[in-house]
């Protein structure tokens, strides 16, 4: 049987679970009955990979101090980041599922939703404030850098809903804010806060943005060939919410099949839905989209490489085959 992610690298998910929900309990602002409270911990108990905390981990290991607390802390920050922006997220894209459950914002309301989901992005601002010397200045990018850039890949998004013309390199640019730049902080931060040398930290950094492309075009992917029930939503959903993914550029490139997409819009029928994304599934869209995935993935390859003689590398490597391992 294969391992988990988190048994592969020997990391103890429990007590990251932990870390996360002790920042919500131990809030001594927020009473623990609360609408607040009880939404966050049931969004933080729902589910996920929890692949951010563990990059946290995993890049700790690079450096020459012993990981212990401060990197659960900091591991439990990452998470609290991302959970804060999937709430943002499903009400942008109005997306009712979550992990196949109802998203956050469909059981308290949009304007709760987006208080608690402002709440947890503030929460982490004030947890980490608290590292002030030049030391530790690292660790507010996961505060700043990292939050400001996953509000540009938003908005980005946002911006281009039904957008046709949007080129690659746009797609490429929001990708690289919404998903692969936390995911790289989260190994960098890690490093630095376990004493790591800044030309580690860096080529983590790089590995870990690599990786996270890489594991954003897999899921642009996903949402054409997985099924709903593996995906917890209806399959073909970034189409009908207008989302222009990697696999909508290369099929916007087939003469036939242009102009269908182009005619998508939010009242569009099920008909013209389905016809798109048979067209979609049937032409050379997905395979040109895997061999985007792989080209990052052979990126995230060579800027690990590098690093071959540390202790630690089997870390990247484990990495670099749960990632790597999948295909469309």
């Amino acid at each position: 049987m294969r391992l988990s992610l988190h048994e592969a690298l020997q990391i103890d998910i429990k007590r990251i679970n932990r870390e996360i929900e002790n920042i919500i309990q131990y809030d001594k602002d927020v009473p623990r009955t609360s609408v607040l409270a009880r939404s966050v911990l049931q969004l933080i108990r729902s589910g996920g990979k929890r692949l951010r905390p563990m990059l946290v981990i995993a890049g700790s290991r690079f450096g020459s101090a012993v990981p212990g607390r401060h990197q659960l802390q900091l591991a439990a920050a990452a998470e609290f980041i991302h959970a804060a922006s999937l709430i943002h997220d499903d009400i942008i894209d109005r997306s009712d599922l979550r992990r196949g459950a109802p998203s956050l914002h469909s059981q308290t309301g949009v304007a709760e939703a987006v208080h608690i989901g402002n709440y947890m992005s503030a929460r982490v601002v004030e947890l980490l404030s608290v590292y002030t010397s030049d030391h530790d200045r690292f660790v507010h990018d996961l505060s700043s850098l990292a939050t400001a850039q996953l509000c540009i890949g938003e908005y980005a998004q946002l911006d281009h809903t039904y957008d046709y013309d949007l080129s690659l390199a746009q797609y490429l640019e929001k990708t690289r804010c919404k998903t692969a730049q936390l995911m790289a902080t989260c190994l960098r931060v890690g490093a630095l806060s376990a004493d790591a040398q800044p030309e580690t930290a860096g080529r983590l950094y790089r590995f870990g943005e690599s990786l996270g492309m890489a594991f954003q075009i897999e899921d642009d992917i996903l949402d054409f060939t997985a099924t709903a029930e593996s995906l917890g939503k209806p399959a073909g959903s970034d189409l009908r919410r207008g989302q222009v993914t990697l696999p909508v550029l290369y099929a916007l490139t087939d003469p036939v099949l242009a102009p269908h997409i182009r005619a998508i819009q939010a009242d569009s029928s099920e008909e013209l839905l389905e016809y798109v994304l048979q067209g979609i599934r049937s032409g050379d869209a997905l395979a040109q989209s895997e061999q985007m995935r792989r080209h990052y993935l052979q990126k995230a390859k060579e800027a690990a490489e590098p690093l071959r003689g540390h202790p630690a590398f089997e870390q990247l490597e484990v990495l670099q085959h749960y990632f790597g391992g999948k295909t469309a």
